[in-house]
């Protein structure tokens, strides 16, 4: 990709002026810890966007690279092209939402950090900390590109539940105003060198108005099924859409895959979400039912010696508050306080 320095320039204001007012809505106009990268040094830091340095590969259009800058190993977000969902939208508006709550987040250790950024291209370019193990998807499926990983231990899956809890807590309550995720899944999760989950992506988050306890939106995050059902079919969107995202990856966790097949949890009745909204809605909440944890674990999980009592005790603690996030009134989904509460006392949870 060549770029003249007119198209560079025009980038460069463009992006910058968005910066500048997502600055004043979402940080008060405070300034933010964030470098600027020119395009040319993200380009010598990842060897001209070599394939053989992608270390996660978004099926749609981002591809994140591994990068080095002044003797750093870096995480480089990067737009590829292709087919995406933004319908005709700036796309720039999105990755900038991402940098400046990125930027409002990275305090905290459970959040991918933002290092800095390139506003020279359209959408700019992020960089963030290494991931040194790649995404939660990539390391549930047990690789990560050509180098392979030990499966998660039961006891590091409920610690990384546990902390991506925490993020989203932190998400919701630290701010003078809730900012709900709108993106909460596996593929949005980084583990680092010691597999501490990160939290990223937040190029859908949203604030919730000044008095209002909700968010009308009339453009949909990609994750179909990651979604509430009043969300999903009205875009009514609160804190309790992150909360049921979450409860769907807290199954995806225990059955070890992702959640396109729920089958035994949901009476013999995948759900098939080709089918028409209203029907399609029915099928997502249609796992209300109390089911045995150990019929739908990971078998890998029920294999781990030494302590099997204490993991089929957790295991069904888990699916409970899972099934509990996943409820369809709203108002009965615990908050992601209360969720985080419950998995450090599952951790602890000793016969």
């Amino acid at each position: 990709m060549n770029m003249d320095r007119k198209e560079k320039e025009r980038a460069f204001f463009e992006n910058g002026s968005m910066v500048l007012e997502k600055l004043i809505a979402f940080c008060n106009g405070k300034s933010i810890p964030i470098r600027g990268f020119s395009y040319e040094e993200l380009k010598q830091a990842t060897n001209n966007y070599d394939a053989r340095l992608v270390i996660v590969q978004d099926e749609l259009y981002w591809k994140w690279y591994k990068g080095s800058l002044d003797g750093r190993l870096v995480s480089i977000r990067k737009f590829e092209g292709g087919v995406h969902i933004t319908e005709g939208r700036d796309l720039s508006n999105y990755v900038i939402n991402d940098l400046v709550i990125s930027a409002k987040m990275s305090a905290h250790k459970n959040v991918l950090k933002l290092i800095g950024c390139c506003l020279e291209t359209r959408p700019p370019i992020l960089v963030h900390e290494f991931a040194a193990n790649g995404s939660l998807a990539n390391r549930i499926q047990g690789t990560h590109g050509s180098q392979q990983h030990q499966p998660l231990t039961w006891a590091s899956t409920l610690k990384i539940a546990r902390e991506i809890a925490h993020a989203i807590s932190y998400l919701h309550t630290a701010f003078s105003r809730p900012i709900i995720h709108r993106d909460i899944n596996m593929r949005n999760i980084f583990l680092d060198q010691h597999d501490v989950a990160k939290l990223s992506n937040f190029e859908f988050s949203i604030l919730v108005p000044e008095g209002e306890t909700h968010v009308q939106v009339d453009f949909l995050s990609w994750s179909v099924r990651y979604m509430s059902p009043e969300y999903f079919a009205t875009g009514k969107v609160t804190e309790k859409a992150d909360v049921y995202s979450f409860g769907v990856l807290l199954l995806e966790l225990v059955k070890g895959k992702n959640s396109n097949d729920f089958t035994q949890l949901n009476n013999g009745e995948g759900v098939d979400f080709s089918k028409p909204k209203k029907e399609c809605v029915g099928l997502v909440v249609g796992m209300q039912n109390g089911a045995q944890g150990r019929c739908i674990v990971d078998p890998t999980i029920l294999a781990e010696e030494g302590r099997a009592s204490t993991t089929e005790q957790q295991l069904q603690a888990v699916v409970d508050l899972a099934l509990t996030c996943r409820k369809r009134d709203s108002e009965i989904r615990p908050t992601m306080v209360d969720v985080t509460k419950e998995l450090m006392r599952i951790e602890k949870l000793v016969l």
